[in-house]
């Protein structure tokens, strides 16, 4: 089980066409792209896929289109978070989760919950869950930190298999990686950060540029499991300058941008997330050309 989640998971992101429906021509053809290019699963919607503006009709198409789409058979990875422990618990039940590997659930965010509250929030999504769940802990967006003690103590239960670690914190990956048991994996929720986690013990990276960069990603992760690190590192250093303008207003703005610029899918989102402005699309031209690209298979 665990096996099928080490490597590179991408966290794919939702294109859209000018009306703001869903694109799944471009959908397809990203799913193509990633999976020839060496992706080891596919993470549906999560943050990067705009769930948040996405309706539970939609997730539950996208789902299924990608089910129905995925020709190299990869494990997917589904979103099911929330600040409301009973709505989480709701959504698993209505939602039909065969062929998806597992869940991947963000904190809860906005109402910052105690550490014993996400000890109870997660324990029973995980009981109510027919799949494993994976931790996802990203304060910079949910305004609270899921502290190392707490990760160990969630690792306990036979249903929690994994966390996407995105706290920027080494020390803190540093502790899980030590107390934890060892049918549990420590996956970056950093791009830049995935090749110190993995030569710390981690598992691998779910990955916002992998969308754009599945090649890099798929040597950088290979290398890191050989323990060639030095290999690794100039894998992760030709995206020193891309990876800060994914970011520059807000993700997937950036990513979708790369992506139109490599003629896979347009570059709308759905308010209030808006379009790349015209300087942040220059300097995603500048850097791309700065990049080196070889080897990059195009759909």
């Amino acid at each position: 089980m665990l096996e099928k989640f080490k490597g590179t998971g991408v966290a794919l992101v939702t294109p859209f066409d000018s009306t703001l429906k869903i694109d799944y021509s471009s959908l397809q053809k990203l799913l193509a792209y990633t999976a020839s290019n060496g992706v080891d699963y596919y993470v549906v919607q999560g943050t990067t896929g705009e769930s948040p503006t996405t309706s539970a009709n939609e997730k539950k198409a996208i789902l299924e289109f990608i089910k129905e789409n995925n020709r190299y058979n990869l494990p997917i990875v589904y979103g099911i978070g929330g600040n409301n422990t009973n709505q989480v618990l709701d959504t698993i039940k209505e939602t039909d989760l065969s062929g998806v590997d597992a869940l991947l659930s963000v904190a809860p965010y906005y109402n910052k919950p105690a550490q014993a509250g996400y000890i109870k929030h997660y324990a029973a999504i995980a009981d109510a869950s027919p799949v494993p769940v994976m931790l996802y802990n990203v304060p910079g967006r949910t305004g609270s930190n899921i502290e190392a003690s707490t990760t160990i103590e969630l690792a306990k239960h036979p249903n929690i298999i994994a966390t996407k670690e995105a706290s920027g914190d080494m020390v803190q990956c540093m502790q899980i990686m030590h107390e934890k048991p060892d049918d549990f994996l420590l996956i970056s929720g950093d791009d830049m950060l995935t090749v110190p986690i993995m030569s710390m013990g981690g598992s691998g990276i779910i990955s916002v540029l992998a969308n754009a960069f599945p090649h890099i990603f798929h040597k950088m992760v290979r290398h890191c499991f050989e323990g060639d690190f030095k290999e690794a590192t100039k894998n992760a250093c030709n995206l020193l300058e891309i990876n800060p303008l994914m970011y520059k207003e807000s993700n997937p703005t950036g990513v979708k941008q790369v992506l139109k610029e490599f003629g896979i899918c347009e570059n709308y989102l759905r308010l209030p997330l808006e379009r790349a402005s015209q300087d942040l699309e220059k300097d995603i031209k500048k850097a791309l050309k700065e990049m080196d690209l070889k080897e990059v298979e195009r759909i």
